[in-house]
């Protein structure tokens, strides 16, 4: 069970002033000692992320933070990184000693429900102290649930997972389907999946390992083969694949290969559907068509893979670009949880698919580039807008299709 890609887990953050007891409720959660526990505020300094199988919600991450009311110069720089948590945090516990809750709390409250994070107040030390009930009753008016615990005595455990499972999201308890709506039952899709520089030894990477899983769940068929061998795959089949999905590196090929009638997409598109806005990447890529050499462009990647020689966002999208604007384009890129507080110098954001982020982290990035009016798009469609060929890689999803040409028809003098 923990080799369940992050992306796939239930991020629950645990927030709260310095010395509340919040690494040894991670502790008493996980059953291991996980995070250092000490009478010394500001313990923990950077995230501490356990995955685990919490029962009955299933794999779930638990991330625990640096107090909220750290101080000092590393102290703010503490809270920063706590804050940058938030952008990913499905349900938050914040954490309060018995009896304490005051401006801190209330202000991580509020930012959490700004944020249409779901939270749990949970009172810890609960064997030194218990809440006053007219706080308890307050906070309940308020729907937000409470719960009594003593961390360091295990004690108040159960209460607290069933409080997690009443408030855990719906679409976490019944995720979306990559694929269902696009190949049916007893259907076939084509993935084609190049065997190239960046094509780890000995195995399949994410995008298309879960694509695969996702099909045989909903009792549809695959067939998987490197772009040199999809023209015999097809011509081999008696009737045609419902789909064809390719790497987007290989986009210009399969697009050459696969027969117009025959729908094609990418792996990247799938998953900007599957974890973020479809419509706002589509949106975005509008902005390609109005790219001019220097322009800036943040390329950004949700993992920290180690580059290689012919790497994706750092030699090909560039590249790319380059060829389809006419001169190069001022690329810079960012990766991990790290993204610039200010995106205006940027004329575009290019993300990757986020196979290994969570939905909310995604749709925090886009709500961010939104706010400030920098489009958005995602590798796939930057690639497929590069070549001339979005329009088809976007036909399975007529929504988006239509979006792209809607900001096409406003961008255009």
């Amino acid at each position: 069970m923990q080799t369940t890609p992050k992306g796939f887990r239930l991020h629950i953050a645990i927030l709260g002033r310095r010395n509340v007891g919040k690494s040894s409720l991670l502790n008493a959660m996980t059953r291991q000692q996980v995070s250092i526990v000490s009478e010394i505020a500001g313990t923990t300094t950077d995230p501490v992320e356990k995955p685990m199988e919490l029962l009955p919600l299933g794999p779930v991450l638990f991330i625990d933070t640096a107090g909220i009311d750290d101080v000092g110069a590393l102290g703010t720089q503490r809270v920063a990184s706590t804050r940058r948590v938030l952008d990913r945090t499905e349900v938050a516990l914040i954490v309060a000693a018995a009896g304490h809750w005051g401006d801190f709390e209330e202000g991580l409250l509020a930012e959490l429900h700004g944020r249409g994070i779901p939270t749990i107040a949970v009172f810890n030390k609960a064997d030194l102290g218990r809440p006053a009930a007219a706080l308890l009753q307050t906070l309940t008016e308020r729907q937000v649930p409470c719960v009594a615990m003593s961390a360091s005595r295990g004690e108040g455990i159960l209460e607290l997972r069933e409080a997690l499972l009443k408030v855990v999201p719906g679409d976490f308890l019944t995720p979306p389907s990559l694929l269902a709506d696009l190949v049916p039952p007893g259907e076939l899709a084509v993935l084609v999946v190049p065997i190239d520089k960046e094509a780890p030894k000995g195995r399949l990477i994410l995008p298309q390992v879960q694509s695969i899983r996702d099909l045989l769940d909903h009792q549809a068929a695959c067939l998987v083969v490197t772009d040199a061998g999809l023209p015999e795959a097809l011509a081999r089949l008696r009737t045609p694949p419902a789909l064809v999905v390719t790497d987007s590196q290989a986009f210009e090929r399969v697009s050459a290969d696969t027969p117009p009638a025959v729908p094609m997409t990418s792996f990247s598109i799938l998953f900007a559907r599957f974890k973020g806005d479809l419509t706002e990447f589509a949106r975005g890529a509008a902005a390609i068509a109005g790219l001019r050499p220097g322009d800036r462009v943040l390329v950004a990647e949700a993992c920290s893979h180690h580059p290689v020689e012919d790497d994706i966002g750092r030699v090909k999208i560039p590249r790319w670009l380059q060829q389809h604007v006419g001169g190069a384009p001022e690329c810079c890129q960012v990766q991990g949880h790290d993204l610039p507080d200010d995106l205006t110098p940027f004329r575009l954001v290019v993300h990757c698919g986020s196979c290994v982020s969570n939905r909310r982290e995604v749709l925090s990035r886009l709500l961010r580039c939104r706010s400030q009016g920098v489009p958005v798009t995602n590798y796939g469609m930057a690639i497929a807008a590069s070549l001339g060929i979005l329009d088809r890689a976007l036909r399975p999803f007529p929504a988006a299709l239509a979006a792209y040409h809607e900001s096409l028809a406003e961008a255009a003098p």
